[in-house]
């Protein structure tokens, strides 16, 4: 069993792994020497005079909302959501307000698109 700690949404988690089929009696493998990467801190939503902008974290396809342009969203709110690499991915609202979308349903969209603003 080895444990590792995995980042996901700027939250810690710690998990266990276990091996398959490895062979318990042979020596354990040579750590391999890495550069750890800077933990990066949770992205803030852009907030322009229009409102804040929704950006995509990562590209791929809006597949479909999960509310009406200019419905009244509520901060963790699911809105949107974003197919990629064949997984639908739920886009929850950053702040509370009023949403319009830019981004179309079926439009691909690379990270960091402005794809709904929240007013």
């Amino acid at each position: 069993m080895r444990n590792f700690i995995i980042t996901v949404d700027g939250k810690q988690y710690e998990v266990g792994v276990e091996e398959v089929g490895a062979n318990t009696q042979a020596a354990p493998a040579a750590p391999v020497a890495t550069k750890a990467a800077p933990a990066a801190a949770p992205a803030k939503p852009a907030t322009t005079a229009g409102g804040t902008q929704m950006k995509a974290p990562m590209p791929g396809m809006i597949a479909s909302f999960k509310v009406e342009n200019g419905a009244t969203v509520k901060k963790g709110q699911a809105v949107i959501v974003l197919e990629a690499m064949k997984m639908e991915n739920d886009l929850t609202a950053p702040c509370d307000g009023v949403i319009t979308f830019v981004a179309q349903k079926g439009a691909n969209v690379d990270t960091g698109a402005v794809i709904a603003t929240i007013a």
